[in-house]
């Protein structure tokens, strides 16, 4: 996972440094229908009523999502965030679906912060599964490469409480997700 860390620290470094030229020649619209997709690096935690001390996992992590432009400062959309890797043999899932908003505080600029609320879902191979209430909080920045098109490094944060979650045959009461996701994504405008 090391090596993965670093793939993606130099692939944003990299985006970042192209940012003024890409720009110069790019500016920063928004306007209509958007979507987007991206991949890197998460980390989940879970708590739960009872538990002591789950360790962190680190695994793949992706999103997906799609709006519309409200201004340009404003876009709305909807948008999933999910994390998996196998542990101990079995293969767990986290995510969360979400109405979103991005906010560009500088119009001119890629950066934004974005927000939303929705669902979270958490599941272990072989088990029901659990859904509850979940939200998520990131920044990113859009490194405009064509008219249409920016390579956006982010930083997100999803949380949900899914409840009572089948664990083989242990019911583990009051759990709660968190992943810390970086990664690169691919915007289109």
């Amino acid at each position: 996972m090391r090596s993965m860390t670093r793939l993606f620290t130099v692939a944003g470094m990299l985006a970042l440094m192209g940012a003024p030229v890409a720009q110069a020649q790019h500016p920063q619209t928004r306007q209509g229908f958007w979507v987007g997709f991206g991949f890197g690096y998460g980390s989940l935690k879970l708590s739960c009523s009872g538990c002591l001390n789950v360790p962190s996992e680190g695994g793949i992590s992706g999103f997906l999502k799609m709006g519309g432009t409200v201004s340009d400062k404003l876009l709305l959309g909807g948008e999933t965030n999910g994390f998996t890797k196998k542990i101990g043999g079995t293969t767990v899932t986290a995510g969360n679906v979400s109405f979103t908003a991005y906010y560009y505080p500088a119009p001119a600029n890629g950066f934004f912060l974005r927000g939303g609320l929705g669902f979270a879902d958490y599941k272990e191979e072989g088990s029901s599964g659990s859904t509850g209430f979940g939200f998520t909080l990131g920044l990113g920045y859009d490194v405009r490469v064509g008219t249409n098109f920016s390579l956006t490094p982010v930083a997100n944060f999803s949380w949900g409480s899914v409840g009572d979650v089948q664990s083989g045959p242990t019911t583990v009461p009051g759990t709660k997700e968190n992943v810390f996701q970086i990664g690169l994504g691919f915007t289109w405008h």
